[in-house]
């Protein structure tokens, strides 16, 4: 054990890896609490007073235009944006980023933004109660919140996050029209959950809100090449 802990102090440089640390706890802490004063004040101040009070009647617009077609491709989006699926698309493209690009920081900021999005997530559920949308629920209702939602959240950070290394790592047409693609995936995966009524348009907009800040915060603290964590003569990269 000591030789491991020699060993990872030659190779990481402490005193910038702590530097960087606190760029990203500090941040991500203050948004979780900023996500639990919206979600407060939602449940809490805001849920009789406009645009909020009209919330239920998109629900039910919603789940009065169902149909089959649309049932099929909205519970794939919704699966799209679950959690086993974002975990094991999360581990597969940080490892072709790791084996392709020779660089640790873009899977280590993929991994990082969706981690984050997802304590985010989990701690503000643990404080906001809100009862999901009064429509019938095309899926088995988590023990979770309806605020926010983590399908939307995750998707963000996940396929928007890898539009953002493909945008600045790949100089071709077809990587703009697949950067382009990956974007409107969190898009759908947000329609598809209020269709399938298991949130209200506020969830799924603070969860835009979450996954936005979770990626811009890694990006800044991990993406930027400014910033070191290690010897530069110990990794490349």
């Amino acid at each position: 054990m000591p030789e491991i802990a020699t060993a990872a102090r030659n190779y990481v440089d402490v005193p910038h890896a702590a530097a960087v640390a606190r760029r990203i706890l500090l941040p991500v802490a203050v948004l979780l609490l900023g996500m639990i004063g919206l979600g407060l004040l939602l449940t809490k101040v805001l849920n009789d007073v406009w645009p909020f009070t009209v919330e239920d009647g998109i629900n039910r617009s919603f789940a009065a235009h169902r149909t089959g077609p649309l049932n099929v491709l909205t519970e794939i989006f919704s699966l799209v944006g679950s959690t086993p699926v974002i975990i094991a698309v999360t581990g597969i493209v940080a490892f072709v980023l790791l084996r392709k690009l020779h660089s640790w920081r873009e899977p280590l900021f993929l991994c990082a933004a969706v981690s984050a999005q997802a304590i985010v997530f989990f701690f503000a559920t643990l404080v906001i109660d809100r009862e999901r949308p009064h429509v019938e629920h095309l899926d088995d209702s988590p023990p979770t919140s309806s605020f926010p939602s983590g399908h939307t959240s995750a998707a963000f950070a996940l396929y928007v996050g890898l539009a953002l290394v493909l945008a600045h790592q790949v100089n071709r047409t077809w990587a703009k029209w697949l950067c382009w693609a990956l974007i409107l995936v969190p898009v759908c995966v947000a329609v598809s959950r209020l269709y399938r009524g298991m949130h209200h348009p506020s969830d799924v907009t603070a969860s835009f809100v979450n996954g936005a800040l979770c990626v811009t915060i890694m990006a800044l603290a991990i993406l930027d090449r400014r910033v070191p964590w290690a010897h530069p003569h110990k990794i490349g990269s």
